[in-house]
């Protein structure tokens, strides 16, 4: 269960892959449809969507010629919600303590 933990963190670990979440984070979209917003050629979203896919991340629905990507559980929108939450806090409180460190001097 931990490989399979550490794998999944792995594969959060693009900026990428993190900003195609929070694209899909509102539904779901094309190829083409997150090209245009990430403003990022298709063939590297193509890729960034291969590997999410491999690793469930995000699920797949064909209609006609369009193939349309989700992310397969909201928890993982919740999760990558989280630790933005948490760096947030962390900055904040490196910028108190660097106000503080100026304030003593």
């Amino acid at each position: 269960m931990t490989e399979m933990h550490a794998e999944v963190c792995k594969t959060l670990g693009s900026p990428v892959r993190i900003e195609i979440l929070e694209s899909l984070r509102d539904g779901e979209k094309t190829v083409g449809q997150l090209s245009e917003e990430l403003e990022l050629r298709q063939a590297n979203v193509s890729q960034h969507l291969a590997v999410l896919r491999q690793r469930q991340v995000v699920t797949t629905r064909r209609e006609g010629t369009s193939t349309y990507y989700r992310v397969s559980n909201p928890k993982i929108i919740q999760a990558c919600k989280l630790m933005g939450e948490v760096l947030l806090e962390q900055l904040k409180e490196a910028q108190s303590l660097t106000v503080l460190a100026g304030r003593t001097r």
